[in-house]
């Protein structure tokens, strides 16, 4: 039983990460010309449109923007919750990941894995504020999953008797 638990949970991660790394990184492109964003040609506009300030974005979105609500929304709560499942399904899948530095670890580290891969081939801009946004979804899905485990574990029931030592 164990063994199609994995399984399962092992499946729903790689597709998860499929269809989030189509999010990230291919969103803008389609798949059939990703090969033309290989050229390695930076330009002062290419640079100019990431961001390394922390905060920057996040700060712009909430009070500065002059865009509609939902780009607002979808850039600020779509980072946070795109990486909710990772935070939920690595500690179901291993218990190495069962704890909040090991989730707060390999989330920061996926995300920025995401946005080193969209500076150096151009797909998308770097943004510090993602790295901040999705590795806060992480820790969201990390806290839903230690409630959903507390939830459903049968609790040892206390008969009133206390052992003594001795």
């Amino acid at each position: 039983m164990k063994f199609f638990k994995t399984l399962a949970l092992t499946i729903i991660l790689v597709v998860y990460l499929a269809i989030l790394t189509k999010l990230i990184l291919f969103k803008y492109i389609p798949l059939t010309e990703i090969i033309h964003h290989f050229n390695f040609t930076y330009t002062e506009y290419f640079w100019r449109s990431n961001n390394f300030v922390p905060f920057k974005t996040i700060y712009f979105y909430l009070f500065l923007a002059e865009i509609n609500l939902n780009s607002r929304i979808e850039n600020l709560v779509g980072n946070v919750v795109g990486f909710i499942p990772f935070g939920f399904i690595l500690p179901l899948l291993s218990k190495r990941f069962m704890s909040f530095k090991s989730i707060l670890a390999v989330t920061f580290t996926l995300s920025l894995s995401y946005e080193m891969l969209q500076l150096i081939f151009e797909l998308g801009s770097f943004d510090v504020d993602d790295l901040i946004l999705n590795t806060f979804g992480g820790i969201i899905g990390y806290i839903l999953v230690r409630i959903f485990l507390f939830i459903i574990r049968p609790r040892k029931k206390h008969t009133g008797k206390s052992k003594r030592v001795g």
